[in-house]
């Protein structure tokens, strides 16, 4: 009896604590919240690219970069969600000072999404949602594993832009999903998140596949005969978003790279 009442009044708590004013800073982390079933709690997000229709009427805060404080203190928050990179050093210190509890997600890698998943969950009251989502996702996370395990990984070069040309890090959650798929980031060994790169340097390190995202991208690797019928085009922009539905974008990378499995 004692422990279920232990029980009951820490359940009681969470639900007391739940966030119910959420502002989100990243279209990610939006995402999450919508997976979640918590779309009701969002006050206010920072806009990136098009939003999804039941968001269409939440109040912006700004861009990526371009964060208006002013704004974002006038709806009231009890909870921010904070990828690093949507705003500049200096606001990032200046809403750590603000006394509002602030989440910081940065998943390098797909278990550490799920992870995020669960708190965030906690966060807004929605554990039961979370757990359940988190479970999914590692099942999911797991066939995918399992289905396309090579003993010799593909060495792939996944290209974000292409003028400057730019990559992903070894510690960016997309150089994980390419181990997934049984590949391997031919920079993986570099720190930063989207290093910029030289075509010699790509060339130098002969990539077996070069990931790119539109066809323009793909035409321009035509100017090196020897890497051309390498190009395969990947233009799902989930990979770029870490939340629930990047497993699935895991899922149609996984197909580019090995489409025979």
């Amino acid at each position: 009896m004692r422990r279920w009442l232990a029980l009951l009044v820490l359940a009681l708590s969470a639900q007391a604590l739940a966030a119910e004013r959420v502002v989100s800073l990243a279209p990610s982390l939006s995402e999450i919240v919508m997976e979640l079933g918590a779309a009701d709690l969002l006050v206010g997000l920072l806009d990136g690219g098009e939003r999804p229709a039941a968001l269409a009427q939440v109040p912006s805060v700004g861009r990526y970069g371009q964060l208006d404080m002013e704004r974002l203190l006038s709806l009231k928050p009890d909870l921010i969600l904070l990828w690093p990179g949507s705003v500049g050093p200096a606001q990032r210190a200046q809403l750590q000072r603000l006394n509002i509890p602030v989440y910081v997600a940065e998943p390098h890698n797909l278990e550490q999404l799920t992870t995020q998943v669960q708190a965030i969950a906690e966060r807004l009251g929605r554990a039961d949602a979370g757990r359940q989502l988190a479970e999914r996702l590692r099942q999911r996370l797991a066939e995918l594993r399992q289905r396309y395990r090579r003993a010799e990984p593909f060495r792939v070069f996944y290209q974000v832009w292409n003028s400057p040309l730019y990559t992903v890090g070894g510690g960016q959650i997309i150089s994980d999903a390419l181990t997934v798929c049984g590949a391997r980031n031919v920079f993986d060994d570099l720190k930063l998140p989207a290093p910029q790169v030289s075509i010699e340097s790509v060339l130098q390190r002969n990539p077996e596949l070069i990931l790119v995202s539109d066809q323009a991208q793909m035409d321009a690797w035509k100017a090196w005969p020897t890497m051309a019928d390498r190009v395969r085009q990947v233009p799902d922009k989930g990979l770029e978003r870490p939340s629930g539905q990047m497993l699935e974008a895991v899922g149609r990378l996984c197909q580019v790279i090995a489409p025979d499995l």
